[in-house]
C-alpha cells in the first residue's frame, strides 16, 4: 500500500512539473502582464529562463537601454515620457529586475515605481532635480539641489537632517537659509551674513573672555541665548568673568 502511494505522489508531481514547463503562465505565473506585454502573456520564455528567473539579458534584447524614454521598441518617439530626463542610459548596469516587475500580482511583493539609484552613476545620483521636481513648501524654495544632505535614497521621508541638532533657529536666527549659507553649499555656514555679527566684533567680544578658539560657533553655540554657551572638551575660561559681569548688572 505504502508503494502504491508513493508511485501515485511521484507520478503527480512528475505531470505536475512537466504541466509547469509546458504551461507556465496557468501553473506557475503571479499574475497578468502589464499591458505592455500582454502579447507574452502565454510566452513566458520570452522573459525567463529555465529554474533561473527573469533575466536582465532577455529584457534589453527588446528595450535598448540608449533608446529607453526616448524611443518605443518599435522605434517611434515616446510621447509622454515617464521623466523629464531620460536616465536608463546612465545605469552602471542593465539589471532591469532590480526596478521592474511586470506582473500585476507582484505588487504586494515589490512596490510600483520602485527604483535602485545605486545603479546610477555617482555624478547622476547628485542631480535629484533631473528627474524630481523640488518640493513648493517656503523650506524647500530656498534650495537648489544638495538633496541627499538632508534625504536618503531608498525613500524621501523621513528626511534624515535635524537643524536643532547643529542650532536652533529660534528668535532672530530664523531666516532664509542663504544668510548663513552662502552659494547654495549645506556644508559650510558663516555667522557674518548678519549686521549683528561682524568679524570684528565677535574677535573683540570672545577675546575680552579669553577665548581665541572661535571659528566653529555652533560648538559652543546651540541657539540665541547668549547663557546657554557650551565648550566641549575643556572648561570655559570666560564663564566666572561672565556670570559676574551679568550679576554685577
Amino acid at each position: 500500500m505504502n508503494r502504491t502511494l508513493k508511485w501515485i505522489l511521484a507520478a503527480n508531481l512528475i505531470v505536475l512539473a512537466i504541466l509547469a514547463f509546458v504551461y507556465p503562465h496557468l501553473m506557475v505565473g503571479p499574475g497578468k502582464l502589464i499591458p505592455g506585454h500582454a502579447k507574452l502573456e502565454s510566452d513566458c520564455f520570452a522573459c525567463h529562463a529555465s529554474l533561473t528567473g527573469a533575466e536582465s539579458q532577455r529584457c534589453v534584447s527588446c528595450h535598448k537601454p540608449e533608446e529607453i524614454g526616448k524611443l518605443t521598441t518599435a522605434g517611434l518617439p515616446v510621447q509622454k515620457p515617464l521623466t523629464s530626463t531620460p536616465f536608463h542610459q546612465k545605469l552602471i548596469s542593465s539589471d532591469c529586475i532590480a526596478c521592474h516587475s511586470d506582473h500585476a500580482g507582484v505588487k504586494r511583493f515589490r512596490p510600483t515605481g520602485h527604483f535602485n539609484h545605486r545603479l546610477l552613476e555617482k555624478a547622476t545620483r547628485d542631480e535629484c532635480q533631473g528627474c524630481h521636481k523640488s518640493p513648493k513648501d517656503s523650506l524647500h524654495e530656498q534650495i537648489t539641489g544638495n538633496c541627499s544632505q538632508c534625504h536618503g535614497q531608498d525613500k524621501w521621508t523621513p528626511a534624515t537632517f535635524d537643524h536643532a541638532k547643529y542650532f536652533e533657529l529660534d528668535r532672530d536666527h530664523n531666516v532664509k537659509c542663504a544668510t548663513c549659507h552662502v552659494r547654495n553649499d549645506y556644508s559650510r555656514y558663516t555667522c557674518y551674513g548678519c549686521h549683528e555679527h561682524s568679524q570684528q566684533k565677535i574677535r573683540r567680544e570672545h577675546i575680552e573672555e579669553g577665548i581665541r578658539d572661535f571659528d566653529n560657533c555652533v560648538e559652543c553655540h546651540k541657539n540665541a541665548d547668549e547663557h546657554d554657551i557650551r565648550m566641549p572638551g575643556r572648561e570655559r575660561e570666560g564663564k566666572g568673568k561672565r556670570g559676574k559681569k551679568h550679576d554685577d548688572d
